[in-house]
């Protein structure tokens, strides 16, 4: 199936929430279609398994089978909005608390929840038949199956370097090399037990983890058969936990005929979320969003001046869904879906920032200041009253937007330039994805420039 951690709860580079969207609409994922996930395993006995493991029924409403996205659920019979279709209790979820304690006196407390799942999934993968968990540990994708782009190679990662998800990439591979570097003595401990770890391992097991796991009240835990679900990025359904039922459930959002695959959401994400943490794009993506960085110029005479307003003016944005955090100068773009100035358009925190870097003496940010502390406190949110100078710090994004709407035109114009057929079907999945996510974020900065443009001109 796609990938992701699944939690409302940061844990290393990944995290996720669970929310959804009223709209019916579904949406294909033509970058899956080209190449099915590699599992390893047949499924066709898994859930009389785990039923008798959790010793409860966990769905009389679906079935396992092999749909153009891999292994899927499917309806086993007329499914109405409404009802609960999965319900897996929490003792047959696996969490970090089956690790061995002599394995977890061993981990630093730095050690998180993912890594600690990887090092979990690696020991009963080298258990086989004789792990409790074999059943489902059998089902999981195998190495060289997964699209996610810390599995890309050089060459492949060069198709998305106008996104920021190509230094996501790099940041989230050092990451787990990282942790790699912090478990590695703790698998030394049990080399007789469960025999060598490598590197290559790990960042499998990483991703299935990162992929898979749902956040509850605990940390992250693994759900068998709710992760087969795939992903519709505009369903209601979502995985929801109940402490007070000690289960995780899912309830049906639609009608589903017999036969049909079933289809959840993972979380309102960005394709470059999706190809990051699951390995797979859609299409049009209404979630899409461009992160910009907008630097004070080096050469600029109020250089620290400015800097030193914008680090006391402007809250650093929170960790987003990764885990990740970006400098004051850096902003999400999403569509503007109105270039005549109605309703939302760029984001006022970027507008101000445009504001102060447009300013060319050091008197006009102390008129900012002032203007903040009669207001509501906030610098430069309030158009400039010079008009010409408003203009100008639009203008500055105006530029800023063009610049970037070339880089990713030129890379789109490179893969599509190298439009015959691959001869390996790994890089031609890759090759789609980058398109995906190049045009979504074309899409969304062509919005942000017509709403621009209007604002300067009108």
């Amino acid at each position: 199936m796609p990938l992701r951690a699944r939690t409302a709860t940061p844990s290393l580079l990944w995290s996720l929430h669970t929310v959804f969207n009223p709209s019916p609409i579904h949406l294909n994922f033509h970058s899956l279609s080209l190449a099915k996930p590699q599992f390893s395993g047949n499924c066709d006995d898994f859930l009389p398994w785990l039923e008798r493991k959790a010793g409860s029924r966990i769905s009389s409403s679906l079935f396992i089978g092999e749909s153009s996205y891999g292994r899927s659920l499917f309806a086993s019979k007329i499914i109405r909005s409404g009802e609960c279709i999965l319900k897996v209790p929490y003792r047959v979820q696996i969490t970090a608390d089956n690790l061995l304690p002599e394995i977890k006196s061993l981990l630093a407390e730095d050690v998180g929840n993912i890594s600690k799942l990887a090092i979990l999934i690696l020991i009963e993968k080298k258990l086989g038949q004789g792990s409790e968990w074999y059943p489902y540990i059998s089902c999981l994708p195998q190495q060289g199956g997964l699209h996610n782009t810390v599995f890309w190679n050089e060459s492949e990662l060069e198709m998305i370097r106008p996104s920021s998800v190509y230094l996501e990439t790099i940041v989230q591979k050092s990451q787990i090399e990282k942790d790699f570097l912090a478990i590695k003595s703790v698998f030394e401990c049990f080399h007789q037990s469960f025999g060598d770890f490598t590197y290559k391992d790990f960042v499998h097991a990483c991703t299935l983890v990162g992929s898979r796991a749902w956040g509850n009240t605990k940390g992250l835990a693994l759900i068998p058969f709710a992760d087969f679900l795939n992903h519709d990025g505009v369903s209601e359904a979502i995985v929801m936990s109940d402490d007070d039922k000690q289960c995780s459930e899912i309830i049906a959002d639609r009608d589903y005929a017999p036969g049909e695959q079933v289809l959840i959401r993972y979380g309102k994400f960005s394709n470059a979320t999706l190809m990051l943490d699951f390995g797979f794009t859609i299409p049009y993506n209404i979630y899409d969003q461009v992160q910009i960085q907008f630097d004070i110029p080096k050469h600029d005479p109020l250089h620290d001046m400015k800097l030193e307003l914008l680090h006391r003016y402007f809250v650093p944005p929170p960790e987003d869904i990764k885990g990740l955090t970006y400098p004051v100068n850096s902003f999400s773009i999403k569509e503007v879906r109105s270039d005549r100035g109605k309703g939302k358009g760029l984001p006022q925190s970027l507008r101000a920032h445009a504001r102060v870097l447009s300013c060319t003496t050091s008197q006009e940010l102390d008129d900012l200041v002032v203007e903040a502390s009669q207001t509501d406190g906030r610098l430069a949110r309030r158009p400039l009253q010079d008009i010409i100078k408003e203009k100008q710090a639009h203008m500055m994004l105006l530029s800023l937007f063009i610049q970037s709407i070339e880089e990713r035109s030129a890379t789109i114009m490179s893969l599509d330039s190298s439009n015959s057929p691959s001869s390996c079907e790994r890089h031609s999945v890759r090759r789609l994805m980058a398109r995906d996510l190049l045009h979504g974020e074309l899409r969304i900065l062509k919005s942000a420039f017509a709403w621009l443009e209007n604002y300067c001109f009108s």
